[in-house]
């Protein structure tokens, strides 16, 4: 407060009795009001020779810029893991305390760049260890950190499509007690550290122990770029929607099974140039059109629906949601040149067959509506009455779409759509009382003879 600065300037005006100078230590300056540090401020711009202050803080951005231009600025980063567990060595030596030097470096790991917390996880673990001996194990315990290997096993698991090993896993996670939102991020992480070991130039990003950093770099060559980058994806949906989530732990083995089938999508992407792809349908109950990657052509055929949604590669494609680059986009399919050796005739009730087909097959509403608009044909050429110009719009974004599937279904290139909009004028109906008088006199001219002879005006 305020008078407590009063206090401390009260004090500075006495010189040190032994000594040179005389150090105030104010921590976590932050805490101070504005009147304090207003108070404070005209001893901070002209102190005593022997005055020397040290502001501690956390959280340097609350300090006043006026008090931040008046000292020499001191930040102090995070002290390295290699460094606090060299640390702790020399110590656990001079103690004669026998240690394994991976348990200090899980304890460097934990203390997240702080000393004084790794001295005090240090002590606890020293006076927990049996026959004066610290132990890797022990510290897994005692701080409750799930080790490194889990994660290992999740992923060889997760790489081999091996899901009930994965399920495994993560029961006996759980048995031991730890949070299914702490192993989703851990998991993460792991990933994430696998994806920095696939570049020796960001190997340095990997903050852990040299034995953990060659398991990383191991288990790194044996996993795609293509699985890391679908895994986060996945991993950081499951992160997110997690504390929503009603049944939490099968939300996670949700998350388990799409990681689990990536290798499958991964290798299925991978099929040779000559072999035919499945890549879009489009489909009704009574037919489909397949599109073959090898001739860039449609073909009409009778597949059932079922056999089409049960087909290996649909099944996947809507379970995982994941984006294959090789394989084509909807919108270059619509592009894609049809071969139609000649142009059949066909009859409207055929057209409108298939007219009804496309029709059940949209599941926006509003292009339901806009089918249902009246047309006729003539001469190859679809002529389509639309009530208005959103309809016309809507109609644009579905032409390419409609007009592929009727020349290919009808087997006839020269089909052709052409719209017109219908503009229907209402009458409008009179409001004021003026625009009522003038109606009415249309239909009886009396009135106005009436008006003139009595002199009557129209009342507003």
């Amino acid at each position: 407060s305020v008078d407590d600065i009063r206090n401390l300037i009260d004090q500075v005006r006495f010189p040190p009795q032994s000594g040179k100078y005389k150090i105030y230590i104010i921590d976590e300056v932050h805490m101070l009001s504005t009147a304090a540090f207003n108070a404070f401020l005209k001893t901070l711009e002209e102190p005593p020779s022997y005055a020397i202050f040290i502001l501690a803080t956390t959280e340097k951005h609350k300090i006043l810029p006026t008090i931040l231009s008046r000292c020499q600025v001191f930040d102090f980063n995070r002290i390295q893991i290699n460094d606090i567990s060299e640390h702790l060595l020399g110590i656990a030596q001079k103690e004669n305390i026998e240690t394994e030097y991976e348990a200090l470096e899980l304890i460097a790991q934990k203390a997240d760049g702080g000393l004084r917390d790794a001295l005090s996880m240090f002590d606890l673990n020293v006076t927990f260890a049996a026959n004066n001996k610290l132990s890797y194990q022990e510290v897994l315990e005692n701080l409750h950190i799930l080790d490194y290997d889990y994660y290992f096993k999740m992923a060889d698991a997760l790489l081999a499509g091996n899901l009930p090993q994965a399920f495994i896993i993560y029961d006996e996670i759980l048995e031991k007690g730890f949070d299914g939102h702490q192993f989703v991020v851990g998991l993460n992480e792991h990933l994430r550290n696998l994806m920095v070991c696939k570049d020796t130039i960001t190997i340095k990003l990997l903050k852990v122990s040299e034995s953990v950093q060659k398991k990383y770099a191991e288990q790194s060559q044996k996993v795609s770029l293509s699985f890391i980058l679908s895994g986060l994806s996945i991993g950081s949906q499951v992160d997110t929607n997690y504390k929503t989530s009603k049944n939490q732990r099968l939300h996670v083995e949700i998350g388990l099974m799409k990681l689990s089938q990536i290798q499958n999508v991964l290798n299925l992407s991978q099929l040779p140039e000559g072999a035919e792809k499945k890549n879009d349908i489009v489909a009704d109950s009574r037919q489909s059109i397949v599109v073959s990657e090898a001739n860039n052509t449609y073909q009409v055929s009778t597949t059932p629906q079922t056999a089409i949604r049960n087909s290996p590669s649909n099944t996947l494609r809507s379970t995982l949601d994941i984006e294959i680059a090789p394989q084509k986009t909807v919108a270059e399919v619509k592009q894609a040149t049809f071969k139609v050796t000649e142009n059949q005739n066909f009859t409207q009730e055929k057209l409108a067959s298939f007219w009804q087909a496309f029709k059940e097959n949209r599941e926006k509403e509003s292009e339901k509506v806009l089918l249902n608009c009246p047309w006729e044909i003539k001469n190859n050429v679809v002529y389509l009455r639309l009530d208005n110009d959103i309809q016309l719009q809507l109609l644009n974004e579905l032409r390419q779409e409609m007009m592929t599937f009727l020349r290919q279904s009808l087997q006839n290139n020269l089909i052709q759509l052409e719209a017109e909009v219908i503009s229907t004028e209402t009458e409008r109906r009179p409001y004021t009382q003026q625009e009522k008088f003038e109606f009415l006199a249309k239909k009886n001219s009396a009135l106005l003879e009436l008006r003139e002879v009595l002199k009557l005006d129209v009342s507003y």
